[in-house]
């Protein structure tokens, strides 16, 4: 497999134009054309240029191969890379705008009972590069140009982003890049099961996105259960982290929880601080056994936790009608083709 061209800054890729012996403005037409998501050989630049750089750089890092969508207006998409791996990712359509949700990884080592893209395990990092050019790619979908489509973000797709810690900041720095699609940190959110260590290197090192913790239990023991990283991390070392997070970006931070349980235990351990409880409906994942809770045992919780003092919303279900889950559409694709 060839570089990825996306890979690159402005700034670097103006370096590498430099050294190819080209003009630096041949450098500002190569990177408007990649953040309309142009392939190289479609970008208005000299014949020369371009045979240089298909000579180490993918001409396209990946194509959509198949597009689904929900009758809520949702769309999925199933994206092959240039090495013919298989990565997927939704767009969901709400009144403030269009957000894309992403994937960092191809397939996931984290082991979450709730999720499909930990179903075969980790097959690779993607390059920040590749992480972009899933947000080019649907972008130019739906008419890119000067009325970005992608308004939000979420990397919350396959993978578990902060075990691709690198990759994934130089993903955030170029997104958020102006002059590139700038998209602002403040619409960007990072999904992460909570590995502790790389929160407070993101608090530190990158644009100051919005942090969300899956956490789905009050206690260590019963989180356990369902998710492998909680017998390498407590909740206090992760509520520790997230105090730091705070203290250097100003962002409250955020708490994915699946409904219907321990609200009394939830509300002690979250009243009082800078956070807000995300509630979510599993979507069923057929390997695994575990169902979503009902909308009347849903809404109850939220009552409970809203009265008790926490800032608390259920989200809203989308594209549950075509594997709107992480990893259902790759983990179905993979099996039709053995």
């Amino acid at each position: 497999m060839k570089k990825i061209i996306q890979d690159l800054s402005a700034a670097e890729l103006k370096e590498l134009v430099i050294s190819l012996g080209e003009k630096p403005f041949r450098a500002a037409q190569l990177y408007k054309g990649l953040m309309l998501g142009k392939k190289i050989s479609e970008i208005n630049v000299n014949a020369g240029l371009k045979e240089k750089l298909l000579s180490v750089f993918e001409d396209e890092p990946l194509s959509v191969i198949k597009t689904l969508q929900s009758s809520d207006g949702t769309e999925k998409y199933l994206f092959r890379l240039a090495d013919g791996n298989i990565i997927e990712g939704v767009l969901m359509k709400y009144k403030y705008g269009n957000t894309q949700c992403v994937s960092t990884q191809v397939g996931c080592r984290m082991g979450c009972k709730f999720c499909a893209s930990t179903l075969g395990g980790l097959v690779r990092n993607l390059t920040s590069g590749e992480i972009l050019s899933q947000v080019l790619k649907v972008n130019a979908m739906h008419g890119g140009g000067k009325q970005r489509a992608v308004t939000n973000i979420v990397l919350m797709g396959s993978g578990e982003p902060l075990d691709n810690y690198e990759n994934v900041l130089g993903f955030l720095r170029n997104v958020t890049a102006e002059g590139g699609i700038n998209v602002s940190a403040r619409n960007i959110s990072l999904s992460t099961c909570g590995i502790v260590p790389k929160i407070y290197s993101l608090a530190d090192e990158a644009p100051p996105v919005n942090l969300t913790i899956s956490l789905h239990h009050p206690r260590d023991e019963g989180r356990k259960r369902t998710m492998p990283v909680a017998g390498k991390y407590s909740i206090a070392e992760i509520l520790k982290a997230c105090d730091y997070y705070f203290s250097k970006t100003g962002r409250r931070y955020i708490f994915e929880y699946c409904t219907g349980a321990h609200a009394s235990e939830l509300i002690a351990l979250l009243r009082g601080r800078p956070c807000h409880v995300n509630l979510i409906r599993l979507n069923e994942v057929s390997e695994r056994k575990l169902a979503p809770a009902a909308e009347e045992e849903a809404r109850a919780f939220l009552k409970a936790l809203t009265e008790g003092g926490l800032s608390a919303t259920l989200r809203r279900r989308t594209g549950a009608d075509i594997g709107g889950a992480c990893g259902q559409l790759r983990a179905s694709y993979i099996k039709e083709e053995l």
